[in-house]
């Protein structure tokens, strides 16, 4: 579900293998869509009008000058959508009474990011002539998915996952004021390089190098290319000992990896596979980061193949950002390598502390 929600419920990789599950019947949810119009890229390419999709829960309270002053805004991975923040191992632990993000306290906003989920994206028809959207375009559609369209100029909480994470970064630098805290989860503050940039390199290159891909004017999904991206997608994803511990045999291994590349393949597209990734081509706030000022709890875990837990990026980050504070989750059988960030067990109690420390 996340970083890219390759979600199955053994454990959460780097990207998704499935759509994710409608909402539990225990969560009332509301769906809706914000036309942002006029929208121009830092690519220098421009669109009359961007649909994002967003899904909601809770209720938004307004303070004595009318404005909403309860919004949580929850950002997904790559390939993924707000909805995978309605499955268990996320909204149990934190949406119910006297949870973390108990929802009769807090309105909680879950976005699609353009290129993701009910959003405008590649394959409504645009193909390779859609915008190239990159990580500060997508958050500048957020600022105005939530100024334009909901009415919210503060936000109580930003929190991300993987993409998402990254997003928060940004956010920081570029609206420091807009979040009373941020909740980072899964990434670095860093441009996307060295072994990380390769791994996705090597996805992209794998879907377009596929003769059936045909410069992206393919009549059916271009299924060995997607099989090479699911693929990579599986060990970026990997949790060493959580699957050792689930699949301990040579053919239970086999059967579920080949079950689940299979279902990641199936609900793809690989245009906007191509995007989803490649917006990442320009991020790097680590220039920046004496910007960002708002309360911030950064967590990563020690089995995430895609953020090494022997990078010291984290300790040369905290002395820049004087409110901010970090925690690697250690590696156990439990924890599930790059998609922790989505098991909010692992750090709901870091969660409760934020809000605490950020103005209850």
């Amino acid at each position: 579900m996340t970083f890219l929600t390759l979600a199955l419920l053994a454990m959460q990789p780097a990207t998704p293998a499935t759509p994710p599950a409608a909402a539990p019947p225990k969560w009332a949810t509301k769906e809706s869509d914000v036309t942002i119009r006029d929208v121009r890229f830092r690519s220098g390419e421009a669109m009359p009008a961007v649909r994002i999709h967003y899904t909601t829960l809770g209720t938004p309270h307004r303070n004595a000058k009318g404005e909403i002053d309860n919004a949580v805004m929850i950002l997904h991975g790559t390939g993924g959508s707000g909805k995978q923040f309605l499955q268990p191992q996320f909204a149990d632990e934190l949406y119910g009474p006297g949870q973390p993000l108990d929802i009769d306290r807090y309105y909680i906003i879950l976005p699609d990011n353009i290129g993701h989920g009910a959003s405008s994206k590649p394959s409504d028809g645009l193909r390779m002539k859609f915008p190239r959207y990159d990580y500060a375009d997508m958050v500048e559609l957020q600022h105005r998915m939530l100024t334009e369209g909901l009415g919210i100029t503060k936000l109580r909480l930003i929190m991300g996952t993987s993409m998402g994470c990254m997003h928060g970064f940004i956010w920081g630098e570029a609206y420091p004021d807009f979040a009373q805290a941020l909740m980072p989860l899964a990434c670095q503050p860093v441009e996307i390089a060295g072994l990380n940039r390769m791994w996705r390199q090597m996805l992209i290159d794998g879907i377009k190098a596929d003769p059936a891909w045909m410069g992206g004017e393919y009549k059916s999904q271009p299924h060995l290319g997607l099989r090479t991206a699911a693929s990579l997608s599986v060990v970026a994803g990997g949790a060493p000992l959580n699957l050792q511990k689930n699949y301990p045999t040579r053919d239970a291994a086999a059967t579920y990896v080949r079950e689940r590349v299979a279902r990641d393949i199936a609900n793809r597209d690989a245009n906007d596979m191509i995007y989803q990734f490649e917006s990442s081509r320009t991020y790097n706030p680590w220039p920046h980061l004496e910007k960002i000022t708002a309360p911030m709890t950064w967590i990563n875990s020690a089995d995430d193949f895609i953020n090494p837990r022997n990078l010291d990026i984290p300790q040369q980050a905290l002395k820049r950002m004087p409110n901010a504070r970090f925690r690697l989750i250690a590696e156990s059988d439990a924890t599930r390598g790059h998609g922790t960030h989505t098991w909010a067990v692992h750090w709901k109690a870091d969660l409760i502390d934020l809000l605490a420390r950020s103005g209850g």
